[in-house]
């Protein structure tokens, strides 16, 4: 009897240990499927704003925003590009401008030409997408506008390199 009253002593002792640590775990993996999570950019398509290899915060909630740097699921694979036009608005590029709702948008942050495109009148629940790249990216001009649903969240923060540290432009 005594026998098991130790072993009880010694079960209990340990699982006061543990939990401190399942709650710590319980905690992280919550925060990561539903709040933040690392990503890592993949090659050249947002230069000269973000690098290939550069690791950044996903923020999975909030209001998605124009100019608003975003990560795309495409069957299962991520893309990261830069919000340009809004659910209802009208998107279209000639002689490489763009135009939302036939005003013409300033650009800074691009580099390169954009291929021209006709006119796309985006749903309810759509955004159309470019990477700052224009001339390395695969965005809505090849798959066309996204549901808000394929949106997994947007990326203000750059976290490594430690030189990139910040929010983006």
């Amino acid at each position: 009897m005594m026998m098991v009253d130790i072993m009880n002593k010694k079960i209990k002792n340990i699982i006061k240990e543990l939990i401190p640590y399942v709650v710590i775990l319980l905690v992280v993996v919550l925060i990561r499927t539903y709040l933040v999570t690392p990503i890592m950019v993949n090659g050249p398509s947002m230069q000269p704003t973000l690098s290939g290899g550069e690791i950044m915060i996903l923020n999975k909630r909030g209001k998605i925003d124009r100019f608003d740097v975003v990560v795309v699921d495409i069957k299962s694979e991520d893309i990261i590009k830069r919000v340009i036009a809004m659910p209802g608005e009208t998107i279209s590029c000639e002689n490489g401008i763009v135009y939302v709702n036939d005003r013409r948008q300033d650009e800074e942050y691009s580099k390169g030409i954009t291929t021209d495109f006709d006119k796309v009148t985006l749903g309810e629940d759509e955004y159309f997408v470019l990477g700052d790249n224009r001339e390395n990216s695969l965005d809505s001009r090849r798959f066309g506008a996204f549901k808000e649903e394929q949106i997994k969240g947007t990326a203000k923060l750059v976290l490594f390199p430690f030189n990139k540290f910040g929010n983006i432009e």
